[in-house]
């Protein structure tokens, strides 16, 4: 005579994953990405020896596009 096997009972689901981050997961990111968007939007500060003018220019134009959008 076989003997019966118990199965746990599966808990219900949601149908979503139930992912939890740590804080840092998100905010050394965002941290990264204010650092980077922060020196292109001052090129001046940046000391690039022999730069080539046409991407200084560029930044400048997308300096002057950010801070117009953001008025």
């Amino acid at each position: 005579m076989s003997a019966h096997t118990h199965t746990r009972p599966h808990p219900a689901t949601t149908g979503r994953v139930d992912i939890r981050l740590p804080w840092w997961a998100l905010a050394l990111p965002a941290l990264a990405f204010i650092t980077l968007l922060l020196m292109i939007l001052n090129p001046a500060d940046a000391h690039a020896a022999g730069s080539d003018p046409a991407i200084t220019h560029m930044f400048e134009r997308v300096q002057q596009a950010v801070l117009h959008n953001a008025r």
